[in-house]
């Protein structure tokens, strides 16, 4: 039995979504024998530790491959990797993907956006609008482990991406999400937090976005893996805590920043 690509779970706590779905690290028997990439090189491209995050609300959408397997964050013809310029120049196959093989994957990304879309219609009906928190981390430190990290200029600590939403629109529930990630206290200090620099949200944001209009937010929120080494993959516990429980004191201010939404 081939185990499940991700998870949904439908809560009724809070019209708030949390997705991680780039946390996923397994690989089907047939893409782990094709793949060149070690588990070390795929992690370093990864989410790890974004699952730990969703819980901080009932209703949830995680992945559970690698992206390396099948991307839920890219439009459907470029979900599975061919080339090194769709993979951050890695060779990623040993041999040509099979038909068969990108058959496989893209049923999971079916399967995933068919279950994404039931959720979130449980969430419009039961609340009319909802939010999103779509929830990424990124590397800044791809020089090399001893490197100098990237410049912090363009490298915030938390990137809010927005590019794909009414920006006006939804501005009580971004605004309210940028101005509770930059005054509370993380590990003894507030955090650099900036919109639309480094990234301005990826494909799963934009189709919420399409699906429900009027009736959805999604915030592409991608934290900078300082909470972690990114070269060994080992987290600091403290700071993954940290980032969970900043999101929780969150969720409360999000639904009264809801109500700030005109139909």
């Amino acid at each position: 039995m081939v185990p499940p690509s991700f998870s949904t779970q439908i809560g009724y706590d809070a019209p708030v979504c949390a997705a991680a779905i780039h946390d996923g690290h397994a690989l089907r028997d047939d893409v782990r024998s094709a793949i060149a990439l070690s588990d070390a090189e795929r992690l370093r491209e990864e989410d790890p530790f974004t699952a730990q995050w969703t819980n901080v609300v009932e209703t949830r959408l995680i992945g559970l491959r690698s992206r390396f397997e099948v991307d839920l964050n890219r439009p459907r013809e470029k979900a599975v990797y061919q080339t090194p310029d769709d993979a951050w120049g890695l060779n990623v196959w040993r041999h040509p993907t099979t038909p068969e093989m990108i058959s496989a994957s893209l049923a999971q990304y079916d399967a995933f956006y068919a279950a994404a879309s039931t959720t979130l219609e449980h969430m419009r009906k039961q609340w009319g609008h909802f939010v999103v928190l779509d929830l990424h981390s990124y590397n800044h430190r791809r020089d090399g482990s001893d490197a100098p990290p990237a410049a912090e200029a363009l490298n915030p600590e938390v990137n809010v991406g927005t590019g794909s939403m009414d920006r006006e629109r939804w501005a009580p529930v971004v605004d309210c999400v940028v101005n509770h990630l930059r005054s509370t206290d993380v590990l003894g200090r507030t955090l650099d937090v900036r919109e639309n620099v480094k990234f301005k949200g990826g494909h799963f944001s934009q189709w919420v976005h399409n699906e429900f209009p009027e009736h959805a937010c999604s915030l592409s929120i991608e934290f900078r893996k300082s909470f972690m080494d990114e070269w060994t993959g080992e987290a600091n516990p403290a700071h993954v805590y940290a980032i969970r429980n900043v999101l929780a004191l969150m969720v409360p201010k999000l639904e009264q920043a809801l109500h700030q939404v005109g139909d």
